[in-house]
């Protein structure tokens, strides 16, 4: 992950109405020429001529904007770099590491990105309080909540559904340095416990508080009652993305926090290679052949998305590059930790393992975490060229031998 631009520092920013609403001009155009964009790629059919590559996009802009007042009185370079991301993102999916692009909708994804950051465009002005430089819209105040990196080349300015407004400065995070201790840890990673260590310690995600889940459920229900289109259901919608926005930095809070924490004490982190994605996808179905329990795997697809599990590896690897080992999930919540031996009858309940050859009882979480681990012990020894530990199998334990 080295080397590559990762959006690291995220600052709040404190426009004046009307830099606020030259911000939302900006990603109004953004918005605009990325769905056009997704337009062009819509209609391309196998057997077809291919869709217009960045270049023609880049011309086809030149022209829109000499005929529209509307994108020629906006920045250049906002609504060319969207066609440079699109381009971006379509590479990606064509190489298999990323969705195909759609559309973006008014009020979820706007936002736009500036590159080509000079050192002069950030600035600090006091203890608390800092200017970014923003084509069009000039200097724009953000709380100086940290230093901003030195290598800063590029930006991205958002605004979410709570009306925040953020920008991020792309840079090339700083690895934090091994402890060189040699420890070994292994991460399970669940529901009911967000990350269970292998050294027994159990973490978990935060959530909203029992008062602020109370307060939510008020206001879900008063925005089934709000008419479509009213100020009331306005306010209400912006009320529950408030709530939603504080729940959602809360978690990444914790995973920033728990993945420098790891990243500090141990010098190899090994977490099971788990395919979220696909982990997450709807039951629903289709008409004609209706999915099972649909509600009850949406309940189970909002608890593993609650628990962070892609966020806290993603900032491991960005943390700890190069010390982040992604083990094969099978077995590993089935197997004993003490004798090894695999059975599923092992796993009496979520959180109680009873194996049912040697009795070893232990928390089930912390059992599988200790299998991870057993198993990176195990890769690494064999890369270093001692002899591989033996993986987990299925056999009776053999009676100790005592020296006569």
């Amino acid at each position: 992950m080295v080397g590559r631009l990762i959006d690291v520092s995220r600052f709040r920013l404190s426009p004046s109405p009307a830099q606020e609403a030259a911000l939302a001009e900006h990603c109004g155009h953004a918005r605009f020429v990325w769905n056009l964009a997704v337009e062009q790629h819509a209609h391309w059919r196998p057997g077809l001529k291919s869709a217009p590559g960045y270049n023609a996009q880049s011309k086809q802009l030149t022209e829109a904007r000499a005929e529209s007042a509307w994108l020629r009185a906006g920045s250049h370079t906002v609504q060319q770099q969207a066609l440079r991301d699109f381009a971006q993102a379509m590479a990606g999916f064509f190489a298999g590491t990323h969705r195909r692009p759609t559309w973006r909708k008014r009020g979820r994804s706007e936002g736009f990105r500036i590159v080509a950051v000079k050192a002069g465009d950030v600035r600090r002005l006091s203890r608390n309080v800092g200017e970014v430089r923003v084509p069009k819209v000039g200097w724009v105040r953000l709380r100086w909540s940290r230093a901003v990196p030195d290598a800063v080349r590029s930006y991205r300015i958002t605004r979410d559904r709570a009306g925040r407004w953020h920008v991020a400065f792309a840079a090339i995070p700083e690895p934090i340095p091994a402890p060189g201790t040699g420890e070994v840890v292994g991460v399970d990673r669940g529901v009911a416990v967000s990350a269970a260590l292998s050294t027994g310690q159990m973490l978990n995600a935060p959530a909203l508080r029992d008062t602020e889940k109370a307060r939510l459920s008020r206001l879900l229900r008063k925005l089934a009652r709000a008419e479509r289109g009213s100020n009331r259901r306005v306010k209400v919608k912006t009320a529950i993305a408030r709530l939603k926005a504080r729940e959602r930095d809360r978690r990444k809070d914790w995973a920033e926090k728990t993945s420098t924490d790891l990243a500090r004490r141990f010098d190899v982190i090994a977490v099971e290679d788990l395919k979220i994605r696909d982990m997450v996808r709807s039951s629903k179905g289709t008409i004609e052949a209706p999915g099972k329990n649909v509600r009850q795997k949406a309940g189970l697809n909002r608890g593993i998305l609650a628990s962070c599990w892609g966020t806290l590896v993603q900032r491991l690897e960005h943390k700890a590059p190069g010390r982040v080992q992604k083990i094969d999930p099978h077995h590993t919540s089935q197997t004993c930790n003490a004798c090894k031996h695999i059975a599923r009858a092992s796993r009496e309940s979520q959180a109680v393992f009873l194996c049912v050859v040697c009795g070893h009882q232990a928390n089930a979480d912390v059992n599988a975490a200790k299998n991870i681990r057993h198993t990176a012990v195990g890769r690494t020894v064999a890369a270093r060229g001692g002899p591989p530990l033996g993986g987990p199998a299925n056999r009776e334990p053999q009676p100790v031998l005592l020296p006569a």
